[in-house]
């Protein structure tokens, strides 16, 4: 079997076109990402059908952009990585398309990546292998996960959420606060100057047994907090930023402190896009430094959607031999 390196990776799950090319070993020679973020904030949220024909219109374009800053041609590839879901049915088809087209007409190996691992790993990416086993919280966009990770494609799913997710919260609480698309940013950036002890918030299933999380009940009380008390502004918004971003994040390391105790792990991985939040990302550690994990997490550009994650793990897979027949299908609702 032919060496897959280098690696073209393709990435359109969502709103970002993005593309990567990975050596040998997991290293990433480039990573292009290429937002939508502008293109979707007036109608508050992605819209799918504007999202696949701006990947249709962006996607040679990143692909020659990655080639060009890793210093390679299009003859020098050994192997293509694409995401085929979960995502949005007609992004996923724009990246897998291409690269159906390119492997076939280059007569190169192809996987299919579900966009999960590739968060999952992210925190491992440019290095040989990631270190097993580990517990992560994967918290992504309409995903948020507890996993037992044993090895690559040995995924045990302790924990997840029951109804929105922990991105929905913020993005979902921005929206009712007034603040502009993406909301998560936004809150995170308010709650720098707030008290995030000024509002009490639920922590959703925190006092339950178990490993599953819910957030819909935090939505409900942030909405139930506005209509009594009307829109905060000024240092009072800040304040409320900062308790709501407190809420998530204690739901979530609530939860993950429970599943590395009952595991007796102490290596713990966090990843996703909500792992570039500056709170969960400071709690996390003070976690770390008082129980004693081993704490990794991704690369600020590996946290949102992006390429590199997804080429790392074709890198892993296409080592061990594996391949993807050339007529496969998107999965909009993969799971790991």
């Amino acid at each position: 079997m032919s060496d897959p390196f280098p690696i073209l990776a393709i990435e359109t799950s969502c709103d970002e076109t993005a593309a990567a090319v990975i050596g040998p070993g997991g290293v990433v020679l480039s990573s292009i990402v290429r937002t939508q973020v502008a293109e979707h904030a007036a109608f508050g949220g992605v819209v799918p059908e504007l999202a696949s024909r701006r990947h249709l219109e962006w996607i040679d374009a990143v692909v020659d952009q990655a080639l060009a800053e890793a210093g390679i041609g299009l003859s020098d590839l050994g192997g293509l990585g694409v995401t085929c879901g979960p995502g949005l049915a007609g992004c996923l088809l724009v990246g897998l398309a291409w690269a159906q087209g390119f492997a076939i007409a280059r007569d190169l190996p192809l996987l299919g990546v579900n966009h999960l691992e590739g968060h999952l790993l992210a925190p491992f990416v440019g290095q040989p292998a990631p270190p097993f086993p580990f517990l992560a919280l994967t918290v992504s966009g309409g995903h948020t996960s507890l996993v037992h990770v044993r090895d690559v494609g040995d995924y045990e799913v302790l924990g997840q959420t029951l109804d929105d997710a922990a991105g929905e919260a913020f993005d979902k609480s921005a929206r009712l606060l007034g603040l502009p698309y993406p909301g998560g940013i936004q809150i995170d950036r308010l709650a720098q100057t707030g008290n995030k002890d000024a509002v009490a918030l639920p922590r959703g299933m925190s006092r339950k047994p178990g490993l599953d999380f819910s957030f819909s009940g935090l939505k409900t009380a942030v909405w139930t907090h506005l209509t009594e008390n009307g829109q905060p502004e000024g240092q009072g918004l800040n304040d409320f930023c900062a308790s709501l971003q407190e809420a998530i994040v204690d739901a979530l390391l609530i939860k993950t402190r429970r599943a590395a105790r009952q595991l007796g792990i102490s290596r713990v991985a966090v990843t996703g896009g909500v792992a570039a939040n500056s709170r969960l990302r400071g709690a996390f550690a003070d976690a770390a430094a008082s129980e004693g994990w081993e704490l990794h997490r991704p690369e600020m550009r590996f946290c949102t959607d992006n390429a590199g994650m997804i080429g790392y793990v074709a890198a892993l897979r296409m080592t061990r031999g594996e391949r993807s027949p050339l007529d496969l299908n998107v999965a909009p609702g993969m799971r790991l």
